[in-house]
Parts: structure tokens; C-alpha cells; sequence
């Protein structure tokens, strides 16, 4: 016996922690189709879904799937186990203008200013010492 199975369990674990499926796959299948069930079942609560199979990524086994591959031709030997589930990872990439429109939102406005004193005197007449960073300014 090969170990060879003519079809996988497949769960796809989110970035939040929770599963999509898992759901049955035949070993001919491509990773886009694994994609295109993706975005079928996602869930319409969560934030971020994706719009197109661009923007999914699998992760099985430390490595990111190619579309063109097939489930059979992607699996690892941890995946021969028979009755076994496998999990793969779901990374989403955001289009190029929300990753602006966010980065945009995150960039923190610089609120410092400086100022230079020219010279402070007292009522008498008298230079201050003024220290600032432990430094000694006149």
C-alpha cells in the first residue's frame, strides 16, 4: 500500500483562529480550486474577506501553495495519514490601495516643535542658566 489517497480532509485555518470546513478535496484538485472554496465559504461576519483568489494564500506546510499545483501534488507525508485531516493556513493579502488607505490611517503625525529662546532676563537685568537635558544652557 502507496498511502496515496485519492482524496484529503482539508480544514483551512484563518488568521483569527477559527476553521473553514474541513471539507473533502480530490487529490486532483488545484490549489485555485481549494481558493475558490475558500471564498465561498468565508464567513460573512469577519472583517478583511477576500474579493478575488489573488487575494489568497495557502500555507501547508511551511510553504505557500501555487495555483497550478495540485492538492496530490502539494501534500506532504504528514498528510498520508489515513481518516486524517489536514490544515492549511489562510493569508490574506489586501489590495495595493487598502494597504495605503491603512497605512495612511497608522502614519502617527509628528506633534513636536521646536523653539529657540534667544535669551531670558529677569526684571533685574540678570542672564538664567537654564539647564535642559542635563545640559548647560546660557
Amino acid at each position: 500500500m502507496s498511502g496515496v489517497q485519492d482524496s484529503l480532509e482539508i480544514k483551512f485555518r484563518l488568521i483569527d483562529g477559527s476553521d473553514i470546513g474541513p471539507k473533502s478535496f480530490p487529490a486532483a484538485a488545484s490549489v485555485a480550486t481549494l481558493k475558490e472554496s475558500i471564498l465561498s465559504q468565508w464567513p460573512k461576519e469577519k472583517e478583511n474577506a477576500p474579493r478575488t483568489v489573488k487575494d489568497v494564500k495557502i500555507i501547508s506546510a511551511g510553504k505557500i501553495l501555487e495555483n497550478n499545483k495540485t492538492v496530490g501534488e502539494c501534500r506532504s507525508a504528514l498528510c498520508d495519514v489515513p481518516g486524517g485531516i489536514t490544515t492549511m493556513h489562510v493569508v490574506i493579502s489586501l489590495p495595493p490601495q487598502e494597504k495605503e488607505k491603512k497605512a495612511t490611517s497608522n502614519l502617527k503625525q509628528n506633534k513636536c516643535a521646536c523653539i529657540k529662546i534667544g535669551g531670558i532676563v529677569t526684571n533685574d537685568d540678570t542672564p538664567v542658566e537654564i539647564r535642559m537635558g542635563g545640559q548647560r544652557r546660557s
